[in-house]
């Protein structure tokens, strides 16, 4: 017998797959003869370099729309989340450097019986990535500008759009601590910095959770414009502003992403590149120091989706007239009892 090679990714010839009980490979079909790759859905990870753009996978010959440019990505395996599906795919195929992600957004197609996630990570430390197997005729670093001048994997193409606007813009989520503290009558003033330290634990572990567009208001639903959001998780930046007494609370190693972080409700995050979130002590009023918060967030980037948490009247009027909107200690508690 003729030994084979591995498949070329110019042949329009698929390989054969050797058979995997916990693998996703394989089609479902929605009954009308439409065909899914990935028997537990499919996920595909878009890693932003601000310095040079996105990573594209110029997609082997054989593959579903060969020849067509796309994200690294493919089916998931039984189990797995769509985070991890993503971030194994596109180390599989583009040998990307997951240590080097931090993770921003997903977007879910969901069909009911089949669905693809989109997983938005942003690049901390600039990598070189390469054709790692044979599913990739090329793998490339793309200008955003440039993207939607190749011809793209139909799919992509449609998500293009609001993908492209969400990369415009960052989310920022600043925590008026003490205003949040003293929401609820739990004994706090007997222990400031232990109340803050309590608030800056749960607050990580939502970081890692994320935000859902129906816990921001977005994406449809009663007197909300559907946006194309529905689908759409973000983990944003966020800041916990400390004054006075507080000013002396540390975030411990629950800050830090774990192997035990908790998964969103959809199950999207993979603890390795979960967000985390940052203690801001006010050097004199907490007030100014989250007014200059969220200048700061709106001057690095004009369309920044900035929210603070707070139920003073006149500091969510200074806020919203640089841009910010305002929700109120109750809203963030109630997510937080869900964590």
């Amino acid at each position: 017998m003729t030994e084979q090679g591995p498949p070329s990714p110019h042949s329009f010839v698929p390989p054969r797959l050797p058979p995997a009980p916990s693998s996703g490979d394989g089609w479902v079909e929605d009954g009308t003869g439409r065909r899914f790759w990935g028997r537990f859905g499919a996920a595909g990870l878009l890693a932003h370099d601000p310095g040079r753009g996105i990573l594209l996978q110029h997609r082997a010959n054989w593959s579903h729309f060969g020849g067509t440019w796309g994200l690294p990505g493919g089916a998931r395996h039984e189990g797995e989340t769509a985070v991890q599906g993503a971030v194994r795919e596109a180390t599989e195929e583009a040998g990307i450097d997951a240590g080097a992600l931090r993770i921003r957004m997903t977007s879910t197609l969901d069909l009911g019986f089949w669905s693809y996630t989109t997983v938005v990570v942003d690049v901390t430390t600039p990598f070189e990535a390469a054709v790692t197997d044979a599913e990739s005729i090329e793998v490339r670093w793309v200008p955003v500008a440039e993207v939607a001048s190749l011809p793209l994997h139909p799919g992509f193409e449609a998500s293009w759009p609001v993908l492209q606007a969400e990369l415009e813009r960052r989310t920022v989520l600043i925590v008026d601590s003490a205003n949040v503290v003293g929401s609820r009558p739990d004994g706090w003033w007997k222990d400031r910095v232990g109340a803050t330290e309590r608030l800056a634990g749960r607050l990580s572990l939502l970081a890692r959770r994320g935000l859902s567009a129906a816990a921001l208001g977005l994406g449809g639903g009663a007197g909300v414009e559907d946006d194309g959001l529905a689908g759409t998780h973000w983990w944003p930046d966020t800041v916990l502003v400390t004054e006075g007494q507080a000013r002396a609370a540390r975030l411990d190693d629950r800050g830090a992403p774990g192997p035990g972080a908790p998964r969103s409700p959809d199950g999207t995050v993979a603890a390795d590149i979960a967000a985390s979130i940052r203690l801001l002590p006010a050097e004199h009023d907490g007030d100014q120091a989250i007014v200059d918060a969220v200048s700061a967030a709106a001057a690095v980037r004009a369309a920044a989706r900035i929210l603070v948490v707070t139920a003073d009247r006149e500091l969510g009027a200074r806020v919203t007239a640089l841009g910010a909107s305002v929700l109120g200690p109750g809203w963030l508690l109630a997510l937080l009892d869900e964590t």
